[in-house]
């Protein structure tokens, strides 16, 4: 008799393994931290636990570091503010690659006030010599990074980079000049390369038509005074600080300083299209240009990033899990400035994060983003 018992009860010894092969019960989130939860205003508009949860992960994930602040603002209203130690609300950063967009805000200011024009030749002397090629270079073609100019960005060995040579070696002295000695590799406006020199070129044509004097004292405090009293007092950005060549030449490429809040409050500038308080600064027109793909690239429209996906290589945010809408300012190391206005939202992540270690960082970003719906 044993045997048949045996069999009867051998099935039942194997239910709990069984029970243990199926679905898993979902692991509950751990609990907000009281630290994470100061970081967020009481009534954000989402959950505030996970809005917490998700700022929390920018700076204690092992795979976002290193998180120096984080700014979200929603309807124009903050909503969330963090920093790591040693930082803190009055801190300058650096913009590094975020530069570029208030350089193309300030280029549609000239356009607007008719001192540039979008479609005709850049007004650049050294393009205009008879038989040059390059004086058929427009404005437009430059916002776009489609100039045609030869161009090889963030390569291997660095110090042959041309944005690294113009920056800090042979060319820090007089950054435009370094930029617009380039000849041409491709014809204007056939192919998309991404250029720091491009935007130090839109700079100096920024201080050609708005200098009295060609010398670089002049140059610097014409382009300053510029963008002080047209862009940054009115927007309320008044911790910026731009950095400016021995040339006189705004690093219009990388190097304006701002605290985090400011930056929000570009984002802002740009979310309403322009607009602060009912005043228009720059045509909205011109935002919208700034946010329309390139011809030649469908990430990247005028000195800003798309939410798209690419015409070629990798994405630089993230279109899978997207809004549409959302444009970014970003920055070398992983500095950005996200915007939706669908969404109503703009989020400033800045930190110090290489960049083959930035997609962790970028999906991060994208779990915050989507926790916000479209707004009615």
């Amino acid at each position: 008799m044993a045997r048949p018992i045996l069999a009867l009860i051998a099935p039942l010894a194997l239910v709990p393994a069984l029970f243990g092969c199926g679905p898993a019960t979902p692991t509950a989130p751990l609990p907000v931290s009281a630290d994470a939860l100061k970081a967020v205003t009481a009534n954000p508009g989402v959950s505030r636990e996970d809005l917490a949860r998700r700022v929390d992960s920018l700076f204690t994930a092992t795979d976002a570091e290193e998180t120096r602040a984080l700014v979200v603002m929603q309807s124009g209203r903050l909503i969330a503010e963090r920093y790591a130690p040693g930082y803190h609300e009055n801190t300058r950063f650096v913009s590094w690659s975020m530069a570029k967009s208030i350089t193309g805000v300030m280029i549609g200011m000239l356009i607007s006030d008719g001192r540039l024009r979008l479609d005709e030749p850049a007004p650049i002397p050294a393009w205009q010599r008879p038989g040059d090629p390059r004086g058929e270079i427009t404005l437009r073609q430059l916002l776009q990074m489609r100039s045609g100019l030869r161009h090889a960005e963030a390569i291997s060995p660095p110090w042959k980079s041309d944005e690294v040579r113009m920056l800090f070696l042979d060319g820090r002295d007089a950054m435009a000049r370094y930029a617009e000695d380039q000849p041409l590799q491709y014809e204007p406006g056939r192919k998309w390369v991404y250029s720091t020199a491009t935007s130090v070129i839109l700079a100096d044509l920024a201080a050609r038509v708005l200098a009295q004097a060609p010398d670089p004292e002049s140059r610097r405090r014409a382009v300053a005074d510029y963008l002080r009293t047209r862009l940054f007092e009115p927007v309320g950005m008044r911790s910026m600080l731009p950095e400016f060549d021995a040339s006189g030449t705004l690093i219009g490429g990388s190097l304006i300083h701002g605290t985090a809040r400011d930056w929000a409050r570009f984002g802002e500038f740009l979310r309403n299209r322009g607009a602060v308080a009912g005043a228009q600064l720059v045509p909205r027109q011109w935002i919208d240009f700034m946010v329309t793909p390139s011809p030649r690239e469908a990430q990247y429209g005028a000195q800003i990033w798309l939410n798209r996906t690419p015409t070629s290589g990798e994405p630089v945010l993230f279109p899978d899990r997207g809004p549409r809408d959302l444009f970014a300012c970003l920055g070398h190391l992983g500095q950005y400035v996200l915007v939706s206005p669908s969404r109503k939202l703009v989020v400033v992540r800045l930190g110090k994060t290489q960049e083959d270690q930035l997609t962790p960082v970028s999906k991060r970003l994208g779990e915050l983003v989507a926790l916000f719906k479209r707004a009615e």
